[in-house]
């Protein structure tokens, strides 16, 4: 099990994953942050730069905040 750091920006005009530091991410994606919908698209996006299952990928912490808490693994 791995735990992340992640700020996340919505509403960007494009999506990137950008590691700041060891387990630091900067993540902008392009869906607006409302009815989780920025939650599920950095998921996706983790899960695709990853290459993990998104089943495997979960929010601990921040879900309503920019800065997140993103555990990977079992």
């Amino acid at each position: 099990m791995k735990q992340i750091l992640a700020e996340v920006r919505p509403n960007s005009k494009i999506e990137k994953l950008e590691e700041i530091g060891s387990g630091v991410y900067k993540i902008h994606v392009r869906a607006p942050a409302r009815e989780n919908l920025a939650n599920e698209a950095v998921i996706k996006l983790l899960s695709k730069h990853l290459k993990v299952a998104k089943s495997l990928i979960s929010i601990k912490a921040g879900k309503t905040s920019k800065t997140k808490i993103i555990i990977i693994g079992g």
